[in-house]
C-alpha cells in the first residue's frame, strides 16, 4: 500500500502564489510519474501538470507559465508551485502517483485533495 499526504492548500486572492506538497510513502518499488490534477465545483477532474519519470513534463494549456510541477525523488514528494493565481484556479487539487511494483504491475494512488480558493 502507497499513502500519499498533501500540504498547502487554502485562501489566497487573484495574482498571488501558492505552493502544493504531496508526500508519498509505503511500499514503494518505484515511480512512474507523479502528477496534479483539480476538480472544480460542477466539473470533472482534469490534469493540471503530470511529470513521468525519465519523460517530458507536461501542463494544461490554462497553467502554462504559472505554475511549475517538481519532484525530490529521495523523498517521493512531487510539488505544485502556483503563481499569478486567477479565481478560475479555485478547485480541490489532487496529486496522483503512478507506481511500478516489484512484478512490474502499475497502480494509480490518489491523495486526499486539498481545497485551493482563489478570491477575486
Amino acid at each position: 500500500q502507497v499513502q500519499l499526504v498533501e500540504s498547502g492548500g487554502g485562501l489566497v486572492q487573484a495574482g498571488g502564489s501558492l505552493r502544493l506538497s504531496c508526500a508519498a510513502s509505503g511500499s514503494i518499488f518505484s515511480i512512474n510519474a507523479m502528477a496534479w490534477y483539480r476538480q472544480a465545483p460542477g466539473k470533472e477532474r482534469e490534469l493540471v501538470a503530470r511529470m513521468p519519470s525519465g519523460g517530458s513534463t507536461n501542463y494544461a494549456d490554462s497553467v502554462k507559465g504559472r505554475f511549475t510541477i517538481s519532484r525530490d525523488n529521495a523523498k517521493n514528494t512531487v510539488y505544485l508551485q502556483m503563481n499569478s493565481l486567477k479565481p478560475e484556479d479555485t478547485a480541490v487539487y489532487y496529486c496522483n502517483v503512478r507506481v511500478q511494483s516489484t512484478r512490474g504491475f502499475q497502480y494509480d494512488y490518489w491523495g486526499q485533495g486539498t481545497q485551493v480558493t482563489v478570491s477575486s
